[in-house]
């Protein structure tokens, strides 16, 4: 275009032709031609020389545009018609070229009709340059191909699915091996992501994967209640990519590429014999990747992340995060409920009997709410059939079941009298299983409440000085202690003068004598 503006200038300064041809070095039939496209264009050479080039270039070199072809009216007319049919199945562009031409005989040719065909395609779903700030997205996916590990004991092969994270800002990348894409694994793989880049990021951008997402959807994904879970506790949001869209999240696309050339291929010839050591040596391929200068920039991706992005990250919490699962289970009739995975027993408060309690537990506590509130809280037990009980949850009567001991029984004695702490004392001394006067203990308490205290007393010393400690004993001698402990301050009764008197030489004879 240069060329084209010195051909105006030395033309308005009135040089001729020749004169033209033989300075610029082009031959007088192009400086003609250029002269007669200027005629046409109508334009002075002022205007023209003000233009930038590829303006310039335009009005000179015009062209002769598809779309003032004719029979690009005709193939436009059916541009949605082929792009439907090309979702059919066995059908690509030769089957509707060939049809094309049938009906259209001087349309396009082969080349020209798949030229204008993806020309239509790739117009239609335009690429967008997307800008990602600093600290605010992290993109995570698992890797297609799978790396191993051989089993020492077996020497089976087992193939374990490649995590792959990358901070889309400054491009820095995570990369672990984990057993399976469970969301145990897969949170587990999050968690040490996270710690692997000391911070936690504003947005979650995860893969439409099931350890994620339950129900895909382009609009609203139905979110995983364990990554929801685990992004509450991080402060984070998550934000599912759209379905069969891998340019959502383009960049960690890349990773993969780059971790199957950079971390892959180069470990292909080692064997590992544990998921411990193949970490370790992704780890420290991973190191080498990220602090590898960039091309076209004069940084690494480690070096962008410590300036620009990993003060921006929101620190990590104090604790971490375990896995919450959720249970609807109904109490019973003994006040506890059953843990089915574990087959283990946990107390709720008696009063919420026969009522459906929300369960959350983690591998180290369970949870157990009704109506909006925690009723109970119990360190998991994984004993199959044993019961966790908190005596605090029971009745009154279950509680006092609970507490029954010789101590027990001694303390709350202690509080009535001394006659009745002597005799619980004397109770136990005796050598039976405690567990065998705990019923007599329990009958002389409620023993004590129904009787006046002297005459209770007095029946506690009585059975001490005949060394004996049974309920029932005790209970006759208060029934009977009129007759047993007659009242000192009534008269005695004088016994009438009478003959009939034995004495002590009629119960030593030998021989009874009427």
């Amino acid at each position: 275009m240069s060329q084209i503006k010195q051909l105006l200038q030395m033309h308005k300064q009135g040089k001729a032709i020749k004169c033209i041809a033989r300075s610029l070095g082009i031959s007088k039939n192009t400086v003609k031609s250029y002269l007669a496209r200027h005629k046409q264009l109508g334009l002075d050479v002022d205007q023209l020389l003000v233009l930038d080039d590829p303006i310039l270039e335009k009005k000179f070199f015009a062209g002769n545009p598809a779309y003032k072809d004719e029979r690009f009216e005709t193939f436009k007319e059916n541009l949605d018609y082929f792009i439907k049919e090309l979702n059919e199945t066995g059908v690509n562009k030769r089957l509707l070229w060939e049809e094309y031409k049938e009906e259209f005989p001087n349309g396009y040719g082969y080349t020209q009709f798949c030229y204008h065909l993806n020309q239509h395609q790739k117009a239609k779903k335009p690429s967008m340059v997307l800008e990602h700030l600093p600290g605010e997205k992290l993109f995570v996916d698992f890797a297609g191909k799978k790396m191993s590990y051989v089993d020492r004991e077996t020497g089976e092969v087992i193939e374990c699915p490649v995590f792959v994270a990358c901070l889309p800002h400054s491009d820095y990348a995570f990369a672990m091996a984990v057993k399976t894409q469970s969301v145990e694994d897969f949170l587990f793989a999050l968690r040490k992501c996270l710690e692997y880049f000391g911070g936690v990021p504003e947005i979650l951008i995860p893969d439409n994967l099931k350890s994620a997402i339950i129900k895909a959807s382009r609009y609203e994904p139905d979110i995983n209640r364990a990554l929801e879970d685990f992004c509450n506790h991080y402060g984070m949001t998550v934000i599912p990519a759209r379905v069969a869209s891998p340019k959502d999240k383009a960049l960690v696309e890349n990773q993969v590429k780059l971790v199957y050339s950079r971390i892959y291929a180069k470990l292909r010839k080692e064997t590992f014999f544990d998921i411990s050591s193949l970490n370790k040596a992704i780890g420290e391929k991973l190191k080498k990747h990220n602090q590898t200068r960039m091309q076209l920039k004069s940084y690494c991706r480690e070096e962008k992340f410590l300036a620009e992005e990993r003060p921006l990250l929101k620190p990590l919490p104090g604790n971490i995060y375990e896995v919450k699962y959720y249970k609807n289970l109904k109490v019973a009739k003994n006040n506890h409920i059953q843990l089915t995975c574990d087959l283990h027993y946990y107390s709720v408060p008696y009063q919420w009997i026969g009522q459906t309690v929300k369960v959350i537990y983690t591998r180290l506590m369970v949870r157990i709410y009704a109506k909006g509130e925690q009723i109970a809280i119990h360190p998991r037990d994984y004993r199959v059939g044993k019961y966790s009980t908190i005596k605090e949850h029971l009745c009154s009567h279950h509680r006092h079941y609970l507490d029954r001991s010789p101590a027990y029984y001694i303390n709350r004695a202690e509080h009535i009298s001394k006659e009745l702490t002597e005799l619980m004392k004397l109770l136990f001394k005796r050598g039976n299983p405690p567990e065998q006067n705990y019923r007599s203990c329990d009958g002389l308490i409620s023993l004590s409440r129904k009787t006046t205290p002297e005459v209770f007393n007095k029946a506690c010393g009585y059975a001490i000085e005949c060394n004996n400690y049974s309920y029932k004993f005790i209970r006759n001698i208060i029934e009977n202690h009129e007759n047993i402990m007659p009242d000192t301050n009534e008269e005695p009764v004088n016994i009438p003068q009478h003959n009939n008197e034995r004495g002590k030489d009629y119960y030593q004879q030998l021989t009874l004598k009427f």
